[in-house]
This record gives C-alpha cells, structure tokens and sequence, in this order.
C-alpha cells in the first residue's frame, strides 16, 4: 500500500513539474530542439508576405460574403416594405431601368478591342452586347443596393487583418519623385518581363497625380531561367545610371522590350543621349553584376518569385495590376503618415 502511495506521489510530481516547465515556456514559443527555440514571431517573419496574402484573402472572402448576404437582407427588408416578390423588386427596379445595350455601344467596345478579340466579328457581336447588357444591369443594381444601404444602419465588425510591411530598403536605388516622400515604392523588374513592361503606364499616371509625395525606386530581379537579357539590360541601366540618364535608359528599354541584344542596348544608349563609347566601357567590364546579384539576392529573400513586385512603404502589390490596387494604398499611406 505504502509503495503504491509513493508511486502516486511521484506520478503527480512528475505532472506537476511538466505542467510548470509548459507553463514557464513563452506562449509564443512553436517548437523546440535541444533547448533552442522557435517562436511564433520568427515563423511569421520568415513566411512574411505568404503569410500575409493568405490572411488578406481569407479576410475578403469573408468580407465579400458578409456584403452579399447584407444585400440579400436589404432586397428581403425591401421587397417585404413594397409587398412584392425580390424577384418582382429587382425587375422594377434593376432590370425595367436599364436601357437596351445600343449599335453604336457595341461598335464601339469591338473598335478598342478587337486587336484582343479572337473570332469573327459576326460571332463575337452578340457575345459582346450580352457582356455589356450584363455590365449594365450589375452597375444599377450595385446602385440600387448603395441607396439601400444609405437608408439603413449598417456595422461591419469584421476586422481586416494585421497589417504587414516587408523590410525592404530603397538605399542607392536610382529614384524619381520626392526624395523625401511619405510613401515609397519600391519595385523589382525585369526588363524583358512583359508584365513589367505592362505595369510602366500605370506607374506613369501615379508619378501624374501624386507628384512629390511619393518616391518611386527601381531595383532588379532579372529572371534567367526565361528571361536571358535581362540581367545584362540590368547592368546597362546602371552603367546610363553613371551619365545621371537611368529613367531615360529605363523607359527606353521597356519601350523596345524584349529587343534587348546587346546592339539594342547600344542604340538605346545613343538614343538617349548617352556618351557611347563611355556607356560601353562600362558595360564590358561588368562593374555592375556584383549590384544587380545584390538586388536579386534581397528578391529572393523577400520571397519575390515573379516580376513585378512592388513595395509600398513595405506592403506588397503582386504583378501589373490596376492603378486603383496602388492608389488605395497609396492613399491610405498618405492618411496614415500625415
């Protein structure tokens, strides 16, 4: 009996010491090998962008399905008010007004687009009035659903994620726009990169509308694999970058993209005004590759894996995507940093 007593004892001892030594360990402490930890805050850093795309596109699913079940309620709130059906409510006042997609509608959306329209023009006429006419009808009813909404009291308490800033540095990186700006955008190209190629006007109407009060700074991520010249482009906009011509040499050679040889190169130089024979010398003795492997190495650490990658005083926009994801952004910066 006594022994059994003992063992008991030293059971719960045992118990009592593994729940202290848990206890004592900091919460946010994941794992552990041979003493040495990893906590939760290292884990983060290091999965850092994924982490937070993966939380931004959990939080929007969730928000997208929160506003369309808000919309639902209100056309239901509405339809009961009126005594009629939601569908007899969205015929009146959706479908009865939203005129009839026009001739001259169609022509033009088939003018400005037909150089991306596949099949011939009789075929794609009627697919192109049933995507306007369905434009339309979205439009009134986003309209209609807004002047629900203003009649009603509506709280979102969902909470969008924390917010996550990349550490990435302009330092040396060829700029233009405000030395001193509130709001820095960092990119990561590749000049032979369509996509890059496809993002430059949209960098060309930011630069437009904000001025001095953001700065824009180039730095490189050449993709090898596919993209062959783009390192050596790289080097060439560097070695421009000495003549104090980099964004002359840089519009230049997204404007002849991919035509990068090295006699393309060349004549871009001269095009812009470059000393050639000065913009050769230095582009052979490759004073620059050492520069372009260092921005591609903190590419990589960032987790960058295609081109382009901006940064926006650290928060990350994903390839050539349309100026309203950067001016949101941009805009919230400006609020926050005033």
């Amino acid at each position: 009996m006594r022994q059994t007593i003992l063992s008991l004892l030293a059971t719960i001892t045992i118990f009592a010491f593994a729940v202290a030594a848990r206890a004592a360990a900091p919460s946010n402490v994941l794992a552990e090998i041979d003493g040495e930890v990893i906590t939760a805050e290292e884990v983060e850093k290091s999965l850092g962008n994924s982490l937070a795309q993966l939380q931004e596109q959990i939080y929007n699913l969730k928000r997208e399905k929160i506003e369309s079940m808000i919309a639902d309620k209100l056309l239901a709130k509405e339809a009961a008010r009126q005594k009629i059906s939601v569908t007899a409510l969205l015929d009146k006042e959706i479908t009865a007004k939203v005129g009839l997609v026009t001739e001259q509608e169609v022509e033009d959306f088939y003018q400005k687009n037909k150089a991306r329209i596949r099949g011939e023009e009789a075929t794609v006429r009627p697919q192109i009035r049933s995507y306007l006419q369905n434009q339309k009808l979205a439009a009134r009813r986003e309209e209609f659903i807004k002047s629900l909404e203003a009649k009603s009291k509506i709280v979102m308490r969902l909470q969008p994620p924390p917010l996550f800033r990349a550490e990435v540095s302009a330092a040396g990186a060829p700029f233009r726009g405000g030395e001193k700006a509130r709001v820095t955008i960092v990119k990561f190209e590749d000049f032979e990169c369509p996509f890059c190629k496809q993002a430059q006007p949209t960098f060309e109407q930011l630069e437009a509308k904000y001025k001095d009060r953001i700065k824009v700074a180039h730095r490189d991520f050449p993709l090898d694999s596919i993209h062959p010249q783009a390192r050596r482009a790289a080097e060439a906009a560097r070695c421009a970058n000495e003549q104090g011509k980099f964004w002359s040499y840089h519009d230049k050679l997204y404007s002849i993209s991919p035509k990068l040889s090295p006699d393309d190169l060349k004549a871009a130089a001269k095009e812009v005004g470059l000393n050639v024979s000065q913009f050769e010398e230095c582009l052979e003795s490759g004073k620059y590759k050492a520069a372009v492997q260092k921005d591609a190495e903190e590419g990589n650490r960032l987790g960058i894996t295609g081109t382009p990658a901006f940064y926006i005083n650290g928060r990350v926009i994903s390839g050539a995507q349309p100026i309203e994801s950067f001016t949101k952004i941009i805009d919230d910066e400006l609020a926050r940093t005033k």
